[in-house]
């Protein structure tokens, strides 16, 4: 396949052919990981007294300064401050080199309520464009949900590979079985497809931070043979996998003080690594009215179901909004051609199942809960390892989903058959 050709058919989403995709993921002690860490536990500790604080939280941090600014609305008496300290010690940022040092950072709050014209849609009161009692959505926006059958997850496999050095290279760090590794560190996978399915792992890159008494030889003998030839399937790992430990050949200052971070910068590793299309809102820091994040929750566990149900092999979903409006202004099902069903009847077959307005959404994946801190890292999606938290990697829906579409439509391959 030519890169040309490679680049049509990614613009289209359709995954079929012969290519290499890479996907990233970051650790705790990332900046921009930092302050989506601290964005959700504050919204968390409003959501605690109050399950309808509203919270539009985003946060900044660089050097020895964390800025945290935006809206909420809440009965909840939280100290923002102790909840920022306590998160960052919790990440890690205790040593005492470290410049960014959980009892030493300066903390600046600029927050203030939710504008009342806002408030005013969202609330579902009478205003001048509609009189309704439904929760509107909180603005204007488009979302996506993606699901594929490439993992048992149901995820993209680059962008699963990437997640699980994290999470390990993290267990290892906080379990003390090395002294040198510290919070800041990043992983890129990158999986060469065989028609359209993966085959084998073409590189890895993985960066740490770390102390500066250990050597690069330690580190580089650590991290392949405990890290990734431990946690990456063997089956898609050979001689000919390029992997690169540290490319720069050291990492010892990072986290705030080797770069500034802010809330939301990382949505491509919040979510499908590329493989699966972003409308472009953030998650972090933003309560259930906020259908950047809701929203895309929904659409996720709509594709989700759709490939647990059998109806495709790969789904995306894409819903739409408009600030103050319950329903949403489009709904839309794109199958890439694996449907069993066409994909206007699969889309219809959803509409029939799942409740698309924000109240709806929120009650069916119960989202006024004090779980966001727990999504902050290592993707919002894919996450099967607690589900009374991630409801929406529930499976619940296939069966609907199957009797709804038998009223609706013939299977394409039925069809085809018949001409």
């Amino acid at each position: 396949m030519s890169i040309r050709q490679y680049e049509c058919s990614a613009a289209s989403q359709t995954v079929s052919g012969n290519f290499i995709i890479s996907s990233e993921s970051v650790g705790e002690g990332h900046p921009d990981k930092v302050c989506d860490k601290i964005s959700d536990e504050i919204l968390d500790a409003c959501l605690t007294e109050d399950p309808h604080s509203r919270v539009a939280c985003e946060t900044f941090v660089k050097s020895n300064l964390a800025i945290v600014g935006g809206e909420i609305t809440s009965k909840s008496r939280v100290d923002f401050a102790r909840v920022i300290r306590r998160t960052v010690r919790d990440i890690g940022y205790v040593n005492a080199d470290d410049v960014f040092h959980a009892d030493s950072i300066f903390i600046t709050q600029a927050l203030t309520e939710q504008s009342p014209d806002i408030a005013q849609g969202v609330d579902g009161k009478e205003t001048n464009l509609q009189a309704t009692e439904s929760q509107g959505a909180g603005d204007q926006g488009l979302m996506f949900g993606y699901a594929c059958d490439e993992t048992p997850e149901l995820m993209p496999a680059p962008i699963c590979f990437a997640h699980q050095l994290m999470r390990r290279l993290t267990r290892m760090r906080k379990s003390g079985i090395v002294s040198w590794l510290r919070p800041d560190a990043k992983s890129q996978v990158s999986v060469r497809y065989r028609d359209g399915v993966p085959d084998a792992i073409t590189s890895v890159v993985l960066s740490t931070q770390h102390t500066a008494q250990v050597s690069q030889q330690d580190i580089r003998d650590f991290i392949e043979g405990e890290l990734i030839r431990r946690t990456l399937d063997n089956r898609l790992l050979s001689p000919d996998t390029r992997i690169h430990i540290n490319p720069t050949g050291q990492f010892v200052i990072g986290g705030p003080q080797g770069d500034a971070g802010v809330t939301g910068r990382k949505i491509i590793v919040d979510t499908y690594g590329g493989l699966g299309r972003h409308g472009g809102g953030a998650f972090s820091g933003k309560d259930a009215s906020k259908v950047d994040r809701s929203a895309a929750y929904m659409a996720r566990y709509v594709a989700k179901n759709i490939v647990a149900a059998g109806l495709a092999n790969r789904c995306e979903v894409q819903l739409a909004y408009a600030i103050g409006y319950s329903r949403p202004v489009s709904v839309a099902v794109n199958s890439f051609g694996t449907g069993k069903h066409d994909d206007g009847q699969l889309r219809e077959a959803v509409e029939k199942v799942f409740r698309l307005d924000p109240d709806g959404i929120i009650r069916q994946l119960d989202l006024c809960r004090p779980i966001f801190s727990k999504t902050t890292n290592y993707g919002h999606f894919g996450r099967t390892e607690d589900l009374d938290v991630f409801t929406w990697e529930q499976t619940d829906r296939t069966e609907q989903l199957q009797e709804a579409i038998k009223f609706i439509s013939t299977p394409i391959v039925a069809s085809s058959l018949t001409a």
